[in-house]
């Protein structure tokens, strides 16, 4: 619970200092970079995660990497501070929740769709239509498969799940059954 309590903190920290959409692209391919890299290089990232290294030996580490980088100033500083915090181990989540708070900071909605089989575009764009009009606002859509739904469709926002799937009424039905 508190890593969830930190990771949304930085995530939203960074979120604010972003200016445009082209910059939340730039940054967050570059993290993401980073990411990749340090996923790769298990010692590095074992070093800068150590509990046992000095915070100021780990920024010297990170900074000399960082330098070699192709990265922007802001997502350096951004991964220097989560270095200096001890918080580097949270990156991958605090990546995983910065494209859908950056939606949400500029009043788009995000849902993931998912289905057994992939969606058509003709019925993506229908369903973002229909979604955009519910929510009276701008949405963004990830699609993702699913075989264990028999059919439909699962629709998730946040933690709101809009359950359309053949799987989910037969559970309905079940649960109606047992319940008379």
């Amino acid at each position: 619970m508190r890593n969830q309590t930190l990771i949304r903190r930085y995530a939203e920290g960074l979120v604010k200092s972003i200016q445009s959409r082209m910059e939340f692209d730039s940054l967050y391919a570059e993290l993401q970079e980073f990411y990749r890299f340090l996923s790769s290089h298990a010692k590095l990232q074992d070093v800068l995660v150590s509990p046992l290294l000095s915070v100021t030996k780990k920024k010297e580490i990170a900074a000399q990497v960082l330098q070699h980088f192709p990265a922007g100033i802001k997502p350096k500083r951004f991964l220097l501070i989560l270095v200096e915090n001890n918080r580097l181990f949270l990156l991958a989540e605090i990546l995983a929740h910065l494209p859908d708070l950056w939606n949400k900071e500029q009043g788009i909605s995000s849902f993931e769709v998912s289905s057994v089989v992939p969606l058509s575009t003709n019925q993506k764009k229908k369903l973002e239509e229909k979604l955009s009009l519910l929510e009276q606002r701008p949405v963004v859509l990830t699609f993702k498969n699913d075989a264990a739904l028999i059919g439909g469709l699962s629709i998730r926002k946040g933690n709101i799940v809009y359950d359309a799937s053949i799987q989910g009424d037969l559970e309905r039905l079940k649960q109606k059954i047992a319940g008379e």
